[in-house]
């Protein structure tokens, strides 16, 4: 697959700007130049956890493409977050993934955080100094919010945390992590049980396991966290007590679902693309394999479902971006997204025969890249549920009506300085 810079398809133009066509021509520069001659060396070296690309994306604070500019960000929005995302994973999903795992724990912050400790801990995510994960999934609870067993004690100005967390993205490149505790006692409510904590990496007491790659997404990491009576200041409570499930619940649907929802679309493209490249150049019957009917058919149902996707993916962090009720277009884009890549690439492991299961052919990755799309922000189940609570007009939290129209993006160049 090429990494050559594109131009927008045309049915993304009622999204983009001028200054977003830019962004696009950036990202895809920058994954040309920067992340393609990476991505062969991120695969052979799957214990290894890349951090010279997440060094060459902080250096465009691009980290902090959604964080105003009073506090360093380019205050971009949704859309360009997309793009970036969306672009850099067409050539390394993992790479995507750096960014976008960082970038959910800076929307909890930008919407919950107090003004002076978006100034504290936001500045820092803008000038590459500082990445973050967010710390919610546990090994018994899984992604169940309600399960959390990880407990975070006051004492005098402090708060002591103890239990344990997994899955959490960006785990041994994180300087800080945004962790979801519980703070009251078994029987309250979960809506008013759980409260989130910013935790240095330093901390005595918070301990990162060994990074372990995963079935995909080599280079990335996605690691266990310990916290022993981690002691935290009492100011680096994010939102009030009690406000955790809805700093967890509201981060994952604004951020977490279209992040995944860009991942995806990027390893879709690269899959279609992959293999229409190869059924072009391969020879049968005095022609290509791209002359035979039975593959085109096939060919024309991937990318019918990667138009589809983009149309999804695109048209619903516009609407975040006009601080419209979106959230169940967020959870769809995931939903569908993942799906419908991860159909097209069945199909195209099964088009390009016993050379897909070739290690090194670029199609076993992109293969192993989109089942990491599936479990995170929502099982394809979680999802399906959620749109059936909109379908019977229950979907009573709108977290995109809520919330978003509160960040007004100070600068609405995702070019400006």
């Amino acid at each position: 697959m090429s990494a050559t810079p594109t131009t927008p398809p045309p049915a993304l133009r009622p999204y983009l700007s001028a200054r977003h066509d830019l962004l696009w021509q950036e990202a895809d520069a920058f994954a040309a130049e920067h992340v393609a001659p990476r991505a062969a060396r991120m695969e052979a070296a799957p214990g290894r956890v890349e951090r010279k690309v997440a060094d060459l994306m902080a250096a465009r604070r691009w980290f902090a493409v959604t964080v105003p500019a009073a506090f360093g960000g380019l205050g971009a929005g949704h859309v360009a977050k997309t793009i970036l995302v969306h672009r850099i994973a067409r050539v390394s999903a993992a790479a995507a993934a750096i960014l976008q795992a960082t970038l959910i724990p800076v929307g909890a912050l930008l919407h919950f955080a107090t003004y002076e400790q978006k100034g504290y801990w936001l500045p820092r995510v803008a000038d590459g100094s500082l990445l973050l994960s967010i710390a919610v999934t546990e090994p018994q609870a899984g992604g169940h919010i309600g399960g959390i067993e990880t407990t975070a004690e006051r004492a005098g100005n402090q708060w002591v945390i103890t239990g344990s967390k997994i899955h959490i993205g960006n785990s041994h490149l994180a300087g800080a992590h945004l962790v979801i505790a519980r703070t009251a006692e078994a029987g309250v409510s979960t809506s008013q049980a759980l409260t989130a904590f910013m935790v240095a990496a330093d901390r005595p007491g918070l301990s990162v396991s060994d990074h372990r790659p995963g079935l995909g997404l080599h280079g990335f990491s996605a690691g266990h966290l310990d916290l022993d009576h981690v002691r935290v200041p009492e100011d680096h409570m994010v939102g009030e007590i009690g406000q955790g499930l809805a700093v967890a619940q509201s981060s994952s649907i604004l951020y977490g679902r279209p992040n995944l929802a860009a991942v995806s679309l990027g390893i879709h493209e690269a899959v279609v693309d992959t293999t229409t490249a190869r059924l072009k150049t391969r020879p049968r019957y005095r022609g290509a394999l791209s002359d035979l009917p039975v593959l085109r058919d096939r060919i024309g149902g991937m990318e019918a479902r990667l138009r589809a996707g983009r149309i999804l993916a695109y048209q619903s962090v516009h609407l975040l971006d006009q601080g419209l009720p979106c959230d169940a277009d967020l959870i769809n884009a995931k939903y569908l997204g993942h799906q419908w890549a991860m159909q097209s690439t069945q199909d195209a492991m099964e088009l390009h025969g016993a050379h897909a299961l070739d290690r090194d052919y670029i199609l076993q990755r992109l293969w192993r890249d989109i089942q990491h799309t599936y479990p995170p922000a929502g099982t394809g189940e979680v999802q399906r549920i959620r749109l059936a609570d909109a379908a019977f007009d229950e979907d009573h939290i709108q977290w995109s009506e809520r919330l978003a129209a509160e960040a007004a993006w100070a600068h609405p160049d995702p070019t400006a300085a």
